[in-house]
């Protein structure tokens, strides 16, 4: 019997199942669970809770428990055999943390498969609700940390990332803050990402590095936590957190309850969790050093592998542990497709125009003027007047549609150089990634073939793969990962762009150009 490979991604709005057959590589079965739709009593809006305060925003973890049997009992009816199922990987909206009573444990080895998760794991909640990556209310709190850690550089160089409120270590410091009982009660914290593998597996699972770089907490270089850190953020902090494990690890056998409810097999493995941003990377096939993605959305995000450790001495973006083994890194511009939807509307244009002019105008404006396009504040570099720019530039002038794209593409050239590691390819990804026009302006500015990457589940899919490797490596024989990928996570066919041949000197010189007027911008 071909066995099969279960990935779980637990993000803010569904709960999403990948099933993969390795041998005949091809996704079995897809499916999502919408929270709001199909879990109505708890009451979420877009999966999350929110509060009077517009900054603290929570949500229920019984509702990812729940989710869990809604969505195997939907597989599962529809003649999906899960008794197949050889190993389940997790990934989990990065920075949410699940805090449990001394009593979890327990309740989690004893599940009775003739009742629901939620009421029998209720009880074991010190916190009813849990403060997710949307939640900015810990700005005190990121203050208080790195003032203990010796200021921003520091806490990058120790953590991976300056001190950011929707990161956990913030968020478990201000709960000790504002509730010491609850606090006092918590005997085990968890990720989302390792407490639905808690559920599967009817134990306390691990963290990863990949998640665990996103709390603050987590000595980047040591891979395992930091002393310092911890006594920065909470007392007694170590004590009620789980120990830091390679993500091939399996953290045991899926526990009773879910194969006398679901039909699993007994002998399927559960492997530690890790983060959505770590499991996409796997997803979108980045298993070399020098592979990148960039996601074109409402913001736009670079991410990509790196060998080796290294951080940005100014906090520009984050550093995770990759599920390969060695490190990503994630570099979140804000100024996406807002900035390019204003620059077309402006101009009276609907995209076709828009392609129109970029094709219309020569690469790196012909030396005529630039544009760093900070329509609204800016994460990367860190800009709070919002606001376009424009040097010896009209924003009426339908050149800017090309000076949009190449300010944000360069950019990204500029403010992730800290990574010490030139792509060797890209792969583009969300809607903007359809515009040829756009991804040829990547490829010029970023000087390596460009490949349009189609993906509904990446994060779902690379904790299937996740699944495929940890699975295999637990009998003794770690397949590469280029073998694991291969097959699934592969970009549109025909859809390579390389860079032009005449466009290397050009945005050398734009480059130049562009840092001396982002200096001169940032420096007012």
């Amino acid at each position: 019997m071909i066995r099969w490979f279960l990935g779980l991604d637990s993000s803010t709005q569904s709960l999403t199942a990948s099933l993969i057959d390795p041998v005949e590589r091809r996704i079995v079965a897809e499916r999502s669970l919408n929270f709001d739709a199909e879990l109505p009593h708890y009451g979420t809006r877009n999966g999350v809770l929110r509060a009077d305060d517009p900054t603290v925003v929570h949500a229920p973890p019984l509702m990812w428990a729940e989710a869990l049997d809604r969505l195997f009992a939907r597989l599962r009816a529809e003649g999906l055999d899960l008794s197949r199922v050889a190993a389940i990987a997790v990934s989990g909206q990065q920075h949410g943390s699940v805090y449990l009573t001394a009593e979890a444990p327990a309740a989690l080895a004893g599940l009775n498969p003739a009742r629901g998760l939620p009421e029998q794991l209720r009880g074991v909640l010190a916190r009813a609700t849990s403060p997710i990556w949307m939640d900015s209310s810990t700005s005190a709190e990121c203050e208080e940390i790195t003032h203990a850690l010796g200021g921003p550089e520091r806490v990058a160089r120790l953590t991976g990332s300056a001190a950011f409120e929707r990161f956990t270590g913030p968020q478990i410091r201000k709960f000790w803050k504002t509730d010491p009982d609850g606090y006092a009660r918590t005997a085990h914290i968890a990720l989302v990402s390792s407490f639905i593998p808690s559920i599967l597996a009817g134990r306390i699972a691990p963290i990863d590095p990949g998640d665990g770089a996103g709390m603050n907490l987590m000595d980047i270089a040591r891979r395992d936590w930091s002393r310092e850190a911890l006594a920065a953020t909470a007392p007694e902090l170590a004590r009620r957190l789980p120990p830091i494990v390679p993500s091939s690890t399996v953290v045991g056998p899926i526990t009773p309850y879910f194969v006398a409810r679901h039909g699993f097999d007994p002998a399927a493995r559960v492997l530690v969790g890790s983060g959505d941003n770590p499991c996409s990377l796997v997803g979108l096939g980045l298993v070399r050093a020098g592979m990148v993605a960039i996601s074109l959305g409402t913001s736009d995000t670079y991410f990509g592998s790196m060998g080796e450790c290294r951080v940005s001495a100014e906090g520009e973006g984050h550093v995770f542990g990759s599920p390969t083994g060695g490190y990503m890194s994630l570099v979140c511009f804000k100024n996406g497709s807002l900035a390019r939807e204003k620059v077309r509307d402006r101009l009276g244009l609907d995209w076709a125009g828009f392609s129109r002019a970029i094709r219309a105008t020569p690469p790196a404006l012909g030396g005529r003027g630039l544009m760093l396009p900070w329509f609204d504040p800016e994460i990367t570099p860190r800009v709070l007047r919002a606001g376009a720019r424009y040097r010896e530039l009209s924003p009426d002038d339908p050149v800017v549609c090309r000076a949009v794209v190449e300010g944000q593409m360069m950019a990204m050239r500029v403010h992730t150089r800290w990574m010490g590691v030139r792509p060797s390819c890209i792969h583009a990804t969300g809607g903007a990634s359809a515009n040829a026009e756009i991804l040829q302006v990547m490829a010029d500015v970023h000087r390596c073939p460009v490949h349009r990457f189609e993906t509904t589940a990446s994060a779902a899919l690379g904790a299937a793969l996740r699944a495929v490797h940890g699975g295999q490596a637990d009998r003794g024989g770690a397949p590469a990962w280029e073998e694991v990928v291969r097959g699934f996570a592969e970009p549109v066919a025909g859809s390579r762009v390389d860079p032009g041949p005449d466009t290397a000197a050009a945005y050398d010189a734009m480059e130049r150009a562009w840092r001396e007027f982002e200096a001169a911008e940032l420096a007012r």
